[in-house]
């Protein structure tokens, strides 16, 4: 730790304004006291030296008038050989000028110094020999609040990186905390509507077809079960338990699916065209949530007797639509608000993806038409979700810069 520091940790307490004040009456007393070792102790001698310290008092706010009048009454008593030994508050506002000024400030305040300092030796050619002593110290004053400059900027630079960090690592939270948000909606929608429907049709089917029934409460304990595990995985990564990030489901889950909506009484039909391959974790969930959304507002809302699902494989993309034979639009919209569809086009839109809905063919039913990419804006759209953003070097470089 250098001197330096030491010195600005045990001043950042104290108010600016006081260290200014105390800045100046330093410097007045300094070259008060030069002057008297030189027999110099007249009323205008330290009248100038009041009028070359005093303004220290604003030279933050002021950077530039501060020095202009530092250096009026600097020249004005070196002129009248009353100086002393050194323009202390000549050197402070050059500092200061170095430190807080803009490029055009500063280029006028050098200009302004070093006249300043080429009048001083005018009719003193006897004191030439001190030119080269004073232009070092004027240099090294200005180089060093040079350096502070330079270390403000960093510190500014390093606190804006840390500001766009913390936005970026609230913003990720935020996507993470409505993605488990749809897959709560999405879990508990469709299984509580499919042991709805499943639990009032079984009583009846006790007395007209009990092997049906059988089938039919197997199908509810199944369904209960599947979304209690579902929804510990959802929690846990509310808790962040590593254990909790269990593969998901994808386009592999359909066949089940479907046959729980069977079992809720609906005739599903499931058509695939082109080649199946493999897909992203986050796509494959997205195709998957999809379907089982669709499902969920077919069993809550359209009173349909039939649901096709067919999945459309391209080069680049892949077609999910889910079409039944219901009331149509006014029927099928989910949650009665349209909460379920709002999910589907948050979900869609997160994978670059894009979501229609509307009339079926011909005006009959509803249908859930979604396109997801395969390649391109899918890996773009994935790689930001739920990234946390850099956290801690930035800050730890900032605290560096400041000490």
């Amino acid at each position: 730790m250098t001197w330096l520091t030491t010195l600005r940790e045990r001043t950042a307490a104290v108010p600016p304004h006081v260290l200014d004040a105390g800045l100046a009456l330093l410097c007045y007393v300094l070259m008060a006291i030069s002057a008297g070792a030189h027999n110099q102790t007249q009323p205008l001698t330290l009248l100038l030296i009041a009028v070359a310290t005093l303004p220290l008092v604003w030279r933050r706010r002021w950077p530039l008038p501060v020095i202009a009048v530092c250096g009026t009454g600097t020249v004005t008593l070196t002129l009248l050989d009353r100086l002393g030994d050194l323009p202390y508050s000549q050197l402070v506002a050059t500092y200061t000028l170095a430190a807080i000024s803009g490029p055009l400030a500063r280029l006028a305040g050098v200009a302004g110094t070093v006249v300043g300092v080429g009048l001083s030796f005018i009719g003193h050619q006897e004191k030439l020999v001190q030119l080269p002593i004073v232009g070092l110290l004027f240099i090294g004053a200005y180089a060093l609040g040079t350096g502070t400059r330079a270390r403000h900027d960093r510190i500014a630079l390093l606190e804006e990186r840390n500001r766009r960090h913390a936005e970026e690592r609230e913003a990720a939270a935020a996507r993470e905390r409505e993605r488990i948000a749809r897959d709560m909606h999405d879990i508990l929608a469709h299984s509580i509507s499919l042991i709805a429907v499943q639990a009032e049709a079984g009583p009846v089917l006790v007395r007209s077809d009990p092997a049906r029934a059988e089938r039919v409460f197997d199908t509810i304990g199944q369904t209960s079960r599947e979304t209690l595990t579902q929804l510990r995985r959802t929690l846990g990564l509310l808790r962040g338990e590593t254990g909790s990030r269990a593969p998901q489901p994808d386009l592999d889950s359909l066949a089940a699916l479907a046959e729980r909506a069977r079992e809720a009484g609906l005739a599903v039909a499931v058509e695939e065209r082109g080649d199946r391959r493999p897909l992203p974790p986050e796509l494959g969930l997205t195709a998957y949530r999809v379907v089982q959304e669709s499902l969920t507002n077919v069993v809550r809302h359209a009173r349909a007797k039939r649901v096709w699902i067919r999945l459309d494989w391209a080069s680049d993309q892949l077609g999910v639509e889910v079409r039944d034979d219901g009331r149509g639009p006014s029927g099928a919209n989910g949650d009665g608000g349209g909460h379920g569809i709002m999910g589907m086009h948050e979900r869609v839109g997160a994978v670059g993806g894009e979501l229609r809905t509307g009339p079926g063919p011909g005006g009959t039913g509803f249908q859930v038409v979604a396109t997801l990419p395969l390649s391109g804006r899918a890996d773009a759209a994935a790689s930001g979700r739920g990234r946390p953003a850099p956290h801690g070097p930035a800050s730890q470089e900032a605290q560096r810069a400041r000490g």
